[in-house]
């Protein structure tokens, strides 16, 4: 048995936990902080009592609201930007897992340089080394789906290249992840179900990936169990604290999970899907390849025990077929009502899976190389096929 489980961030869990904020030691005296572009922390008061909170510390901030539904490296080179020009110390990430990502990009690139993508180490990034240690992140996640409040990843998109690509650093993990529950209320109900099945797949893949280990399976099943338990309560009723609750459980296990083991190559089929289509929600794209995927593996009996086990902490304890965890997953899908995304809704056509396929093979090759089958581009382009409605 080995591995090695390195999270260094005081994750901060509960629901009402976002009022602690005030009285937390701060990494620095004036922050970047970091929104979407779509004003929901606004809306829904989080963006006040940040700012609230850091003035009863004396600190000061900058606001960068300029993030979209899938960080891109126009956004996050501004952002690096706003952060030298203002003289930042370190960032605030308010939002999910695109201003998550978008703030551990911006982090890194403030100190050492113009372009994020000269560091980043896959696909045409440049692959420098990151000489100087990236600001200090304070995140605080308003959804239930990345786990990238608990981990140092940050995945971009190149829109020149159409290359949406995972980066990893360990300066990227946040110092201080505040996880309050409340903040997730009132999501709407697609965009609830998209996040969830984001955090399930985290650990669904995580646990089949040939990198996991005893820590890492201990994870991945609790947050299956309570994914499986809450996800579609969550999607049906938006102000139930418990689902809620649950599911940002769920979710901040998935992230640990992805230090401990890595997702596969249907992470990486995905980042080339809404690398090409942005406006496609990355759990949506996930959901519309699982399927496929799944049952990919389930015909060459790759690791069958696996999905037994998936099964069992999914709901039925008694499981003892591979193929129970497809039923229970078309279950879940259909209880949250998204059983029926269509790739050609979002402009993806079949004459685009062999460049989906090349193109999520280089710049993802990293999580290909999780994968206990190895996948050739001809079964990328098949399981895009069988996915394609």
């Amino acid at each position: 048995m080995q591995f090695e489980f390195y999270v260094p961030t005081r994750i901060v869990f509960g629901e009402g936990t976002l009022k602690e904020l005030a009285a937390r030691p701060l990494p620095g005296n004036r922050a970047l902080l970091v929104t979407s572009s779509g004003h929901s922390a606004e809306r829904s008061g989080a963006l006040g009592a940040v700012t609230g909170a850091l003035a009863a510390q004396g600190a000061q901030w900058v606001l960068f609201n300029q993030i979209g539904a899938n960080p891109d490296l126009p956004a996050v080179n501004l952002g690096a930007a706003v952060a030298r020009e203002n003289k930042c110390d370190f960032v605030i990430a308010l939002g999910g897992g695109s201003v998550m990502d978008a703030s551990k990009a911006i982090a890194l690139t403030a100190p050492n340089g113009e372009n994020y993508w000269d560091f980043v180490a896959a696909g045409t990034g440049g692959g420098k080394p990151v000489t100087n240690s990236p600001l200090p992140i304070i995140a605080i996640t308003t959804t239930a789906g990345t786990g990238s409040e608990a981990d140092a990843t940050a995945v971009v998109t190149n829109p020149d290249t159409e290359e949406k690509i995972g980066f990893v650093h360990r300066g990227m993990f946040p110092v201080l992840s505040i996880v309050d529950s409340s903040l997730t209320r009132g999501i709407p109900q697609k965009l609830t179900a998209f996040q969830g099945f984001d955090a399930l797949f985290h650990a669904t893949e995580c646990y089949v990936s040939n990198k996991a280990n005893k820590m890492s399976e201990m994870l991945s099943l609790t947050s299956m169990e309570y994914c499986a338990k809450y996800l579609a309560r969550a999607v049906s009723d938006g102000q139930d604290a418990e689902a809620r609750d649950g599911m940002s459980f769920a979710n901040t296990l998935s992230g640990m999970v992805m230090t401990l083991s890595g997702t596969t190559s249907k992470h990486g089929m995905e980042h080339a899907m809404s690398a090409l289509s942005p406006a496609l929600p990355h759990g949506a794209g996930l959901l519309m390849l699982a399927p496929a995927y799944y049952g990919f593996m389930l015909e060459r009996h790759v690791c069958d025990d696996r999905f037994v086990r998936m099964a069992q902490a999914m709901g039925r304890p008694l499981a003892s077929r591979p193929q129970e965890f497809i039923e229970i997953l078309f279950g879940l899908m259909h209880e949250c009502g998204v059983d029926g995304l269509k790739m050609s809704d979002y402009g993806i056509m079949p004459e685009n899976f062999p460049s989906l396929a090349q193109n999520a093979m280089s710049s993802m090759k990293r999580v290909f190389l999780n994968d206990r089958l190895p996948l050739t581009e001809d079964d990328v382009v098949e399981i895009y096929t069988k996915s394609y409605r």
